[in-house]
């Protein structure tokens, strides 16, 4: 154990001095430096040529010491330096959040159609249009500003904490409290223990058995051992700064041991800031971003040729010229599902806040709320999820495969010796068991090992690396001897042991024949080292005695095989990947029914090791045929993710510890539970109230609500604007005026816009929910262009009704009415739209909601009532005769009837594809 002394001259008593404001980094790469400090790129490629500070001279240039900051000094420093954020989350000014709105691609193509009409001075048309790219945009920042405080309400529930050390006052005792990570300040003391993250560039001061992960900075994917330095160390001179042992950085996460730091760095002057900050590449396109990017550049490109096909048209027909050209930017508007991203952010929003207002489900990134109802397959561990968190021991048994109660006693002292020296997190549920199971054997017998004899000197906590965890321990009465004790993974322990060839391969079968019937097993060793007072490193783990081996049984969750169940009836695919046994794994899956096909055989097992000689492209096969894969490092499970997405899943990753990091951030939506460790909740989308099925399966079916909202919307949209468009053009051919004027066509568009934002707050039928949700381009296509076909059917039927009707209109007050009829007609086909298109396949679920239903009626009404009021002669519209509306009440009930007989034959077609555009 490395340390520095709990006391230290003029240190930590009142202010930094003059020039050191409170956020030196005194190390080579970051922030302000101490005077004569070599400096270095923020990427770390410099080698410095010296170390840096010792502790003490750390201390005194941060007017900080052992036992912490002052409350009221830590209070100035954090007004001085900032939050301890990183800039790229800190709030986003409302200025900027609108001009950002209008990169979405539909805005765009407005904006540019908006311009083009006032260049050729059709102002009534680039006014609408305009107003339309204003309307998006200040709805889509204000959601977004909504959504993004919701969020942060919401992060704060889990908000990333560190345990610092402050006092009250200048002569009060130090003392430990959780703070919130934005609190915190150069000179702060904190403690660091396995999984936690790195709050902050720091300076160690005290270690015990610290290693952390750094991959986020430095690409490595092992972790990497820490220890303080009292004084520095010739040998790491020339090294990098993140090979050397006394610093830790933001970034990284703690994954074995403890420590004592002090802060050096935070927010913006952290070395992760200046790493990330302009040249860390972006997230990857989620499934959904994926999605409305296929249908928004397919639509645009339709919008981009429809202006120059009505103006060639036109010319060529009807020898019309440029004064066509605002009505054939009016087509184009049109066609376009302007209100799509106030939809969206307004459906996945509202599935957000409500997910976290029921079951305690906070989705931290809005898209990952669809890609939630998307995620056909689950990948998860099985302890603490298929199976309860704590194992129970079924026997120890010796290196003969009898009865040994020593075995478990001998696992017992390193169990209880681990969780008091470890400062573990969490208690580790192996130790638990192996402690509870001593209980009950009551008293040892004279001659028998008696754990409470033992004293602890010094623990090796286990690490997913080395797969065993060691207690150093001494028995009273034995001066002069330590005993180690290490338990951990067979395989692991047993390449400690001082063991031949055969006598490892012999253990090795044994262990495997028994982990094959289901169990767990925790292989047991122990040595007798001369006592020394220098630190234990895992190279002390070596020429050990086998002992035996504990057994231990996994008991299955009440609650998986039933939402296993739901999940399986719902189409998400669950797949395990552990670090247990095969047959463990195996054994469990059976017993809760996981494999559809029935037991868990051969064929549905695999291991990591046959994974490592399997190309990206052979193992994208492999992935989506087995069920269980077993002795599972981070590395596979990643792999393992990736090559599911690959084969075109969406997949998603349950985890809750640092060896589940690189999962998660492989996976389409990262899953951890609240209580994971803070480095697994920061890179988690969801988190969850409890590390329980039953919430994921709520969570995927409010995803599916609000990407079945967002679905309804595009199709009735789509195939309803689609239709629109060509029966204007084919009008605009056919007749001698043009069918509609460019004003009237935006007020109708923006009429029936505002209707649609009812469906961000619609309820999907059942049927919507039954399977998992994605918005794919080609179908969506194909269900626009035969809707929109049909729609268009109907309106070129409202030719005849407005002939017969009009025949005796004729001049201006003819297209007036004309203009009139097809404007009532086509808001009254919109909202019948509405209702009949509707995410449902009976006629039960097809009844819309109160919000739908309510804005239908209104779409009507404007429709009826508009073109009759005084608005009416200023559109260019003018009071139609009776006849017209019971002719076009005829021509709606048959197209009413079209339209369910075609609704209900694509249904039987294209079951499966309507269930993932729902």
């Amino acid at each position: 154990m490395n340390s520095v002394p709990e006391s230290t001259s003029a240190a930590g008593h009142g202010r930094p001095t003059a020039g050191v404001p409170g956020s030196v980094t005194p190390f080579p790469g970051t922030g302000p430096r101490i005077a004569g400090e070599p400096g270095g790129d923020p990427a770390g490629r410099a080698a410095p040529a010296v170390q840096g500070p010792t502790p003490l001279q750390t201390l005194r240039a941060l007017g900080s010491g052992p036992r912490g900051l002052v409350e009221a000094e830590a209070e100035v420093r954090l007004a001085r330096t900032g939050e301890n954020v990183l800039p790229a989350r800190r709030p986003v000014p409302w200025p900027r959040r609108f001009l950002r709105s209008l990169r979405d691609p539909f805005t765009s193509v407005l904006l540019c159609l908006g311009l083009v009409s006032a260049v050729v001075s059709a102002w009534g048309t680039a006014c609408v249009i305009l107003a339309l790219v204003a309307v998006s945009c200040v709805l889509r920042s204000a959601e977004e500003h909504r959504a993004d405080r919701s969020t942060a309400s919401l992060r704060e529930l889990v908000a990333t904490t560190a345990t610092v050390v402050r006092r009250a006052s200048e002569d009060a005792s130090p003392v430990e409290r959780e703070a919130p990570v934005a609190d915190l300040v150069p000179g702060d003391v904190i403690r660091l223990r396995a999984g936690d993250l790195v709050p902050a560039d720091v300076q160690l001061l005290r270690t015990d058995g610290l290693t952390v992960h750094q991959s986020a900075l430095t690409g490595e994917s092992a972790p990497v051992v820490k220890r303080a330095l009292d004084v520095p160390d010739p040998a790491l001179s020339g090294a990098g700064p993140f090979a050397q042992p006394q610093w830790c950085f933001q970034g990284s996460s703690v994954t074995s041991g403890s420590g004592t730091a002090v802060i050096v760095a935070t927010g913006g002057e952290t070395r992760f800031a200046a790493t990330h900050d302009g040249r860390a590449g972006p997230r990857g396109a989620s499934a959904f971003d994926r999605s409305v990017q296929g249908i928004s550049w397919t639509l645009i490109r339709f919008m981009l040729l429809t202006p120059p096909l009505v103006l060639m048209a036109n010319a060529a027909l009807r020898g019309r010229g440029l004064e066509t050209l605002p009505f054939a930017v009016a087509v184009a508007v049109g066609l376009t599902p302007e209100m799509l991203p106030v939809i969206v952010t307004t459906a996945l929003a509202r599935g957000a806040a409500r997910l976290a207002r029921t079951g305690g489900v906070i989705v931290k990134r809005l898209p990952a709320l669809h890609d939630l109802g998307a995620v056909d397959v689950l990948c998860l561990d099985k302890t603490g999820t298929l199976t309860e968190d704590r194992p129970v021991v079924a026997g120890a048994t010796d290196s003969g495969d009898l009865p040994a109660p020593d075995v478990l006693r001998w696992a017992a002292v390193g169990a209880f010796w681990t969780l008091h020296l470890a400062e573990l997190p969490t208690a580790d549920a192996l130790d638990e068991a192996v402690l509870d199971a001593v209980e009950e054997y009551g008293p040892p017998d004279p001659g028998e090992v008696d754990p409470e004899a033992y004293e602890g000197v010094a623990v090796l906590p286990f690490d997913p690396v080395r797969r065993v965890a060691t207690a150093v321990v001494t028995k009273p009465g034995r001066i002069g001897v330590h005993t180690l004790v290490t338990k951990g993974a067979v395989e692991a322990v047993l390449d400690r042991c001082a063991l031949d060839r055969d006598e490892r391969d012999r253990l090795l079968a044994l262990a495997d024949r028994k982990a094959a019937s289901g169990l767990r097993l925790l292989a047991v060793a122990r040595a007798e080292r001369a006592a020394r007072a220098g630190a234990y490193t895992p190279a002390d783990e070596r020429g050990l005695t086998f002992l035996g081996l504990v057994a231990l049984r996994d008991v299955p969750d009440p609650s998986a095989a039933a939402a296993l169940g739901v999940l399986a009836r719902r189409g998400v695919a669950v797949k395990v990947l552990t670090g247990d046994h095969p047959g463990t794994a195996a054994r469990i899956c059976s017993d809760l029914a996981l494999h559809p096909g029935g037991p868990v055989g051969a064929d549905d097992v695999v291991t990591a090791d046959s994974l490592d000689g399997l190309s990206d492209a052979e193992l994208v096969s492999v992935a989506d045929r087995a069920t269980v894969f077993a002795r599972c490092t981070p590395e596979h499970k990643a792999r393992i993710v990736a090559a599911l997405r690959a084969g075109g899943h969406t997949t998603g990753f349950l985890g809750d510890g640092v060896n589940d990091l690189a999962a998660l951030h492989a996976a389409d939506v990262g899953i951890c539970p609240r209580n994971a460790v803070d480095v697994a909740r920061e890179a988690a989308d969801v988190v969850l109230a409890e590390k329980d099925l039953t919430a994921i399966g709520h969570a995927v079916l409010a995803g599916r609500r609000s990407s079945g909202n967002i679905a309804t919307y595009l199709r009735i949209t789509l195939s309803s604007n689609l239709g629109n468009v060509i029966a204007m053009l084919t009008a605009g051919l056919m007749l001698p005026f043009l069918p509609m004027l460019p004003a009237q066509v935006l007020v109708q568009n923006l009429c029936f816009d505002a209707a649609q934002l009812a469906f961000a707050f619609d309820r999907p039928a059942a049927s919507a929910l039954r399977r998992p949700t994605e918005l794919r381009p080609r179908d969506f296509l194909r269900f626009i262009t035969g809707f929109g076909l049909l729609n268009a059917a109907a309106d070129l039927a409202t030719f005849g009704v407005l002939a017969l009707a009009l025949h005796n209109a004729s001049g201006d007050s003819g297209e007036a009415a004309f203009h009139a009829g097809w404007f009532t007609e086509n808001l009254l086909t919109q909202a019948l739209v509405m209702v009949l298109l509707r995410t449902g396949r009976g006629a039960a679920e097809r009844r819309p909601g109160g919000p739908l239903r309510a804005a239908a009626a209104g779409l009507a009404v404007i429709g009826v009532v508009l073109p009759l009021t005084p608005v009416g002669p200023l559109l260019g519209m003018s009071a139609l005769p009776p006849l017209y509306y019971l002719l076009l009440g005829s021509v709606l009930g048959l197209y009413a009837v079209g339209l369910t007989a075609a609704r209900r034959r694509y249904e039987r077609r294209h079951a499966p594809e309507a269930a993932t555009l729902s």
